[in-house]
C-alpha cells in the first residue's frame, strides 16, 4: 500500500490568522458524504500504515491540538483514532489541575503523558492552556503567562532532541461558525455535555482569545516545533486536510505486503446445546 495522501497545510509565519479560509482562497463547496467517506477511508488506511511503522521502529510522536471552543478538535481526533489501535494512539485530555498539580512545575502533569517508544500521543488541549484559556479567563497571572511563553520553546527543543516527533495544530473557525456550532448544542441532547459554563464565558471574549493566540504563535512557532494552522470552517474538508498533512510530515513507510491464510480450526466439542446455559440479552432490534 503506497502513500495516497496529498501534501499540504498552512504553517504559521507570524501575524494574525484570517479566520476562514485559512489559505486565503475562496470558500469551496461542501463535500458530499460519499466523497468524504471515500477520502477518509483512504487516509485512515494510511494511518494504519503509520501505526505499524511506529510499532516497528519505536518512533515517538506527540500531536498537539489547540483552537477555540467548537473548532472541531474532538471530531478530528475521533476520525484519526477510530480505525487504529488505542494501544498505539493514545488520547490525553486532562481535567482541571488538582491542588497538588497546581503547586508543581507547570509542565509536570503533561510530561508524564509524553510518548514512549512505539506510541503516538494526541493532546486534546495541552500545556498551551496556559497561553490560552488560563490567560484569557484569569486562571494565571500575566507574569506566569510570560514565563511560560519564554520557557516553552526550550522545553519543546528538549522533547525533539530526545527523539519525539512534535506536531502542533491550531484549528481555526470564524466567529459566525462558532456561534452556529454553539447554538446547535443548546437543544441537542447528544451534544448537551459539550456546552459548559466555560464555553459561554469564553464566547464573549473572541478578541481576547485572538490576542492570546497571536502572542502564543509569535513566541512558540519555532524551526523545531512549528505551528500549523488548519481551517476547519468546513469540518469534512478540515479533517481530510489535517490528516493528509499529518501523514505528510512523518517519514513513515507503506504497509508491507502480507501473504496470510487462516489455519484450519480444530473443533472438538460436538454440535448441540452448550454445556452451560447461556444468559442472552433481549433481542429488541
Amino acid at each position: 500500500m503506497g502513500k495516497k495522501h496529498r501534501k499540504g497545510g498552512t504553517k504559521f509565519h507570524g501575524g494574525s490568522v484570517a479566520p476562514a479560509p485559512a489559505d486565503g482562497g475562496e470558500r469551496q463547496e461542501k463535500l458530499s458524504r460519499k466523497e468524504y467517506e471515500r477520502e477518509l477511508e483512504s487516509l485512515q488506511a494510511e494511518l494504519v500504515a503509520l501505526q505499524e511503522w511506529v510499532k516497528r521502529t519505536g518512533a515517538k510522536i506527540a500531536i498537539v491540538f489547540e483552537g477555540r471552543d467548537t473548532a472541531g478538535k474532538g471530531g478530528t481526533i475521533m476520525r484519526i483514532t477510530e480505525r487504529v489501535s488505542p494501544r498505539v494512539f493514545r488520547v490525553v485530555a486532562l481535567p482541571a489541575p488538582t491542588e497538588r498539580e497546581k503547586s508543581q512545575m507547570y509542565i509536570a502533569r503533561y510530561m508524564k503523558h509524553f510518548p514512549a517508544a512505539g506510541e503516538i500521543v494526541i493532546f486534546d488541549r495541552s500545556w498551551y492552556n496556559r497561553a490560552g484559556v488560563e490567560r484569557v479567563m484569569g486562571f494565571c497571572t500575566p507574569e506566569q503567562t510570560q514565563k511560560f511563553l519564554e520557557q516553552t520553546p526550550e522545553v519543546e527543543r528538549a522533547m525533539v532532541e530526545s527523539g519525539i516527533h512534535l506536531i502542533k495544530y491550531w484549528l481555526e473557525v470564524s466567529p459566525e461558525e462558532q456561534t452556529r456550532r454553539l447554538e446547535s448544542r443548546i437543544d441537542d441532547p447528544v451534544k448537551y455535555w459539550k456546552l459548559s459554563d466555560m464555553d459561554l464565558a469564553s464566547y464573549q471574549r473572541w478578541d481576547d482569545y485572538t490576542a492570546a493566540r497571536d502572542a502564543m504563535f509569535l513566541a512558540t512557532d519555532t524551526a523545531w516545533a512549528p505551528w500549523y494552522v488548519a481551517n476547519n470552517e468546513d469540518k469534512k474538508r478540515g479533517r481530510l486536510n489535517l490528516i493528509s498533512h499529518l501523514l505528510s510530515v512523518i517519514p513513515y513507510e507503506p504497509l508491507p505486503d502480507r501473504d496470510i491464510e487462516l489455519p484450519k480450526r480444530k473443533v472438538s466439542r460436538s454440535k448441540g446445546e452448550p454445556a452451560y446455559q447461556l444468559r442472552h440479552i433481549p433481542t429488541r432490534y
